[in-house]
């Protein structure tokens, strides 16, 4: 560049003639003439273009390093391997211009990605009640004391950017279907499309394209609240950006000022809380007005809330001979009739619920725990093991289940195995409960207990009372003068002999 001013600054300010500027930069007079001509003010060389013993192999090669940029970073084979496939395809350059093609070729895709690809965006509008966004992310809370890591559902109206956070212990099934139920219950109704990335519990297989092999039992919720899911394209997130900044606001709007609760549903009950005023608080960024106003226009172009999705995962289990099932290391019990037997576990987010032959059986508090450090708990119910203890009561006096009896219970047995057949008795008196209120037979055995009479006749006398329908403390009744008696009876047994000896005949007793 210095070499062509000084070539202008003699043409043109100084005025030197073409044939001096030749004679004293060696340059013929056509190529001064040619640069003052053009105005070049830099040099600028044509390449020819030459034939490479590389140019039958360049599609292929283009798509190997195509291929290569899909796969995770170890698993990508580098251009040395690649360059050693070509020479076996029959290709006998050399390898530095292969690696120049690939730098080459990466060069050419990062410059188009930066201007049709992840650097440039298109601004999106979305219709009252047409669509919402769905992400999940993990924060910290602490609860009961202990600091939990959470897997936060994060769901957003795309057109009054009403949002709502639940958390939850796990990204299974059962906590998506119970996030999209409470979401569409505060949003009051359902909008007509969601936008997911492809997460594991909604997408089977992502396909070519927006094929997708989409989940049975998402589509199944889907179907319910009449929704049609949309799938991003794999690591685009901004094409639910929406969604994708609010779970960047949630961790300054929520977990950084939030304070410590007893369980996980005083947690969510204070989110949810916090979510609804924050609509108010904040102001929309394309509609007048806040978030809220904005909700509440669209509120009635959504459709009407459905009953609640019956969101559970199915387990198919076998009960042991101790009439137990398992499931995530923790047992729970199930009632004897059915051990050594099939049935159905159905999941839910707080609750398991045993089924068998369409009925179900009985239902747990679900147990969540992720240290893997302790070890796994069982959960029983001692009433599944009555038709057990009926047939072998000398179990009841060590049998686990019983040690989680009621206290009044547990009192009881303290007397009744203290005497022969006392084992038998209690047994029996447990076996009640198969048949009465559990409470109806604690009151019984606590009156029987108050009492001094601990009794398997008396507790059963008891628990007649009360559960008889009949009303037995009747009202005093006041009768009229006119009714009064005016001989009292006696109370006199000799009357009776009289009888016997009535007639001058002896009659029988």
């Amino acid at each position: 560049m210095g070499f062509l001013s000084v070539i202008r600054r003699w043409a043109l300010r100084d005025k030197m003639p073409i044939r001096e500027i030749a004679r004293r930069t060696g340059l013929s007079r056509n190529t001064i003439k040619k640069y003052l001509r053009e105005d070049a003010v830099e040099p600028r060389f044509k390449t020819p273009s030459r034939p490479s013993k590389l140019d039958p192999y360049a599609d292929r090669l283009s798509a190997w390093l195509l291929a290569q940029t899909r796969k995770s970073r170890k698993e990508r084979r580098n251009v040395k391997l690649m360059y050693e496939d070509l020479v076996k395809l029959g290709y006998d350059g050399s390898y530095e211009r292969v690696a120049a093609f690939a730098r080459a070729w990466r060069a050419d895709r990062h410059r188009a990605e930066l201007t049709t690809g992840r650097g440039t965006f298109v601004p999106l509008v979305f219709q009252p009640g047409e669509a919402f966004q769905f992400d999940w992310s993990e924060d910290w809370a602490t609860i009961g004391g202990e600091r939990v890591k959470l897997q936060v559902a994060h769901t957003k109206l795309s057109h009054s950017r009403a949002f709502i956070v639940r958390a939850y212990p796990l990204q299974t099934h059962e906590m998506l279907f119970d996030a999209h139920w409470h979401a569409f219950r505060v949003f009051g109704g359902v909008p007509g499309r969601g936008i997911y990335d492809n997460m594991k519990t909604a997408v089977d297989r992502v396909g070519r394209g927006k094929q997708r092999d989409v989940n049975a039992r998402f589509q199944s919720m889907a179907s319910h609240y009449v929704f049609e899911p949309e799938f991003c394209n794999p690591a685009a997130g901004w094409e639910k950006g929406q969604v994708e900044k609010n779970v960047r606001d949630a961790r300054n709007r929520l977990w950084q000022v939030m304070p410590v609760f007893k369980d996980l549903r005083e947690l969510n009950q204070w989110i949810e809380d916090r979510c609804i005023a924050l609509w108010s608080e904040t102001s929309h960024r394309e509609l007048p007005g806040s978030i809220a106003d904005a909700w509440e226009a669209e509120k009635p172009v959504l459709m009407a809330l459905p009953p609640a999705f019956d969101g559970f995962v199915e387990h198919s289990k076998r009960v042991s001979p101790t009439c137990l099932i398992t499931f995530e290391r923790n047992r729970y019990s199930v009632p004897a009739s059915f051990a050594n037997r099939p049935v159905s576990l159905r999941v839910y987010p707080e609750r398991l619920v045993i089924a068998a032959e369409g009925q179900t059986v009985c239902t747990h508090d679900r147990i969540i725990d992720r240290s893997h450090r302790k070890p796994g708990r069982v959960i029983y119910d001692w009433c599944h093991y009555l038709a057990v203890i009926q047939r072998k009561p000398g179990a009841l006096r060590n049998g686990a289940p019983f040690t989680e009896m009621p206290d009044i219970f547990r009192r009881l047995q303290n007397h009744m195995l203290r005497k022969d057949g006392g084992d038998r008795e209690m047994v029996d008196i447990l076996s009640l409960v198969l048949h009465h209120d559990e409470s109806a037979v604690l009151r019984a055995v606590e009156l029987a207990l108050e009492a001094g009479v601990p009794t398997k006749t008396h507790i059963l006398n008891l628990l007649h009372r009360l559960i008889d329908p009949k009303q037995t403390d009747h009202p005093e009744i006041d009768p009229p003068d006119a009714l009064a008696l005016e001989t009292a009876p006696k109370a006199n047994v000799d009357r009776y002999d009289d009888l016997r000896q009535a007639g001058g005949k002896r009659n029988a007793s």
